[in-house]
């Protein structure tokens, strides 16, 4: 009990710092120095890593960073510069386009025929042959005049064009039934005399996708699959032209959309 009393008391009477039992710090060795890869401040010299690279991985990876290759300004992500002959296509098929448009719009591709007399009161004052209008074909071409076939442009942009979308690859053609005629409406005998006569009316009958297959009035005006695209295209007609009449107009027009540009409307007709 003695010799318990005297170390407790002994090691309590011990400084402070003898009792701390922690580890001393192990002292470090200066590493060796390194070699600067990259010096903060360029330019500098390429150091020479060759040697230590022998004994030591990292340095051999860190001096791939200078390697050269003789190719490297080959396989530059820089694009070439394009071939002067697709240059020259290019230009040729845009002065063609402006040759080729009429009623000062080149999305309006046709023929200037200027005047058209007809019989009585029939003719047109400055008609032109529309071959496609908004890269849509018409088949056949179609005689009208300039406000009619900037109407049919934005009917094809706005109407046509997005209501068929990609079906089928998208659109190809307008299957054109009607377009200049010096006759009466619906061919009635003492009728007033129609649009046509005018070359302010077009009628469509059908329009062809790029895979060879066809949306007509007649046959799809009611069917399951082409019945909606064909009454968005109705609907987006009735604004750019004056008169727009379909399938539920009346027994004339069961297969076809009339389409005009009426002069004396003061406001819209569509049925």
């Amino acid at each position: 009990m003695r010799w318990a009393a005297f170390s407790v008391a002994a090691l309590l009477a011990l400084p402070l710092a003898a009792q701390d039992v922690r580890p001393i710090p192990r002292q470090i060795e200066a590493a060796e120095p390194r070699y600067t890869v990259r010096p903060e401040i360029r330019p500098f010299q390429r150091p020479d890593l060759s040697v230590a690279a022998q004994r030591d991985p990292q340095l051999r990876a860190e001096q791939d960073l200078f390697a050269f290759s003789p190719s490297a300004t080959a396989t530059s992500m820089r694009p070439e510069r394009r071939p002067r002959v697709i240059e020259e296509a290019a230009a040729a098929r845009r002065l063609a386009r402006v040759r080729g448009q009429v009623c000062g719009d080149p999305a309006i591709q046709g023929q200037r025929m200027g005047r058209i007399n007809g019989a009585g009161a029939c003719g047109i004052e400055d008609a032109v042959k529309v071959r496609a209008v908004a890269g849509v074909t018409l088949s056949p071409r179609a005689t009208i005049d300039c406000p009619t076939a900037q109407a049919l442009k934005t009917w094809v942009e706005n109407g046509v064009l997005p209501a068929v979308g990609a079906e089928g690859g998208g659109v190809s053609s307008l299957r054109v039934v009607s377009d200049y005629a010096c006759r009466t409406r619906n061919n009635q005998s003492g009728a007033r005399l129609s649009e046509h006569a005018f070359g302010r009316a077009i009628d469509i009958a059908g329009i062809r996708l790029r895979d060879g297959s066809e949306i007509t009035l007649l046959t799809d005006w009611n069917s399951s699959q082409h019945a909606a695209r064909l009454r968005q295209m109705w609907r987006a007609a009735c604004g750019p032209f004056g008169t727009v009449l379909g399938p539920d107009a009346n027994r004339f027009h069961r297969d076809h959309f009339h389409f005009d540009t009426a002069r004396y409307r003061s406001g819209r007709y569509c049925r």
